[in-house]
């Protein structure tokens, strides 16, 4: 009972932190909007002026509600990943999965010239986009599960999803050799995350995948918790583990994947928020951590856009830079003081 009160707790405080970074996220930027205008225009109509209005609608609602997806996703591509690998330091970015989603991604910015026009009309489309970025990250995906079927050494396993960055890194090197200069600007561009330039449109292709994912991750919570004690346990509870790996894999896929098309690829959120949920909660029940692991992800999305946004200046940070500045520190202080479950 103490244990369900606790989590309680934790939940109703982190939902209101979420409510309150996300008025604050809005409320902050080059144009200051007092967050009584920002809370009169999400709940009760209309800001008091039409400028703050307009500021508001469209363009930090789309960015506030993109930071939260793209935390959710992240958050949650890193919880899987970790407990499918029983790795604490797998994530999409460290075991090459973000990587993946890049190459896919240059493939259709940088190499995309090369092919007839009706095809590379439809590739430099935001479908197109989605579409490379999804199947570069499952292509990456299912070559490190192959791989660590034959490997049970975790940092082996760390170390050729390091090897498969190294290598899509080196195919995107050949296509920036053979580009243009606005090709290249576009790809670095993008290369350095941004959430701030999607349109409502993207924004709703981006929450469609996201909740694809979300949802799929949500009928893998029992095999998760099977799989935390090992394939051999999980076969004895009747788990059917290669229809369930795949399932995993198809919703890592989709969100790691669609994130990183539409805002870049975002280093840290993934692999520290699943390890401050455990922390967090003292638990390593997914159904548990599933939904803290959402609401954390997103608070620490929307603080690092808050921060990237410099308020008072008239000009952005790139969001990958800050999510590294941040998650990097709290990735070494988890690992020095061993503090999250394991």
């Amino acid at each position: 009972m103490k244990t369900n009160s606790r989590n309680s707790l934790l939940f109703t405080f982190l939902s209101l932190t979420l409510l309150m970074s996300l008025l604050l996220n809005i409320s902050m930027g080059q144009v200051a909007i007092p967050l009584k205008e920002v809370f009169s225009s999400l709940f009760g109509g209309h800001a008091s002026k039409e400028t703050w209005e307009y500021i508001i609608v469209n363009f930090r609602l789309p960015k506030a509600i993109s930071a939260i997806l793209v935390g959710m996703g992240l958050s949650i591509s890193g919880l899987l990943m970790q407990t499918l690998f029983r790795n604490p330091l797998a994530g999409p970015y460290v075991m090459g999965l973000s990587s993946g989603s890049s190459l896919g991604v240059a493939f259709v910015i940088l190499g995309a010239g090369f092919l007839p026009s009706v095809f590379s009309q439809f590739l430099l489309s935001p479908y197109g986009i989605i579409i490379a970025s999804c199947i570069g990250s499952s292509v990456v995906l299912i070559m490190i599960l192959i791989v660590s079927q034959r490997l049970r050494d975790t940092m082996s396993i760390l170390i050729v999803g390091l090897m498969f960055s190294s290598f899509t890194s080196a195919i995107v090197s050949v296509f920036s050799y053979f580009s243009s200069a606005e090709q290249l600007q576009k790809y670095t561009f993008w290369s350095m995350g941004s959430i701030g330039n999607l349109s409502w449109q993207n924004v709703s292709m981006l929450a469609i995948c996201t909740l694809l994912g979300l949802v799929l991750s949500l009928f893998s919570l029992k095999a998760l918790d099977a799989l935390l004690l090992g394939e051999n346990y999980a076969k004895s509870m009747g788990l059917n583990i290669t229809k369930s790996r795949y399932i995993i894999i198809f919703a890592t896929s989709i969100l790691a994947g669609s994130i990183t098309a539409f805002a870049g690829p975002i280093a840290f959120i993934g692999l520290a928020v699943p390890h401050l949920g455990k922390l967090l909660f003292q638990t390593s029940n997914h159904k548990i951590l599933f939904f803290a692991t959402l609401l954390i992800g997103s608070i620490i999305m929307l603080f690092c856009d808050t921060i990237s946004q410099m308020p008072g200046f008239d000009f952005t940070l790139p969001i990958n830079a800050i999510t590294s500045i941040i998650g990097a520190p709290v990735v070494i202080w988890l690992i020095v003081n061993k503090k999250s479950i394991q």
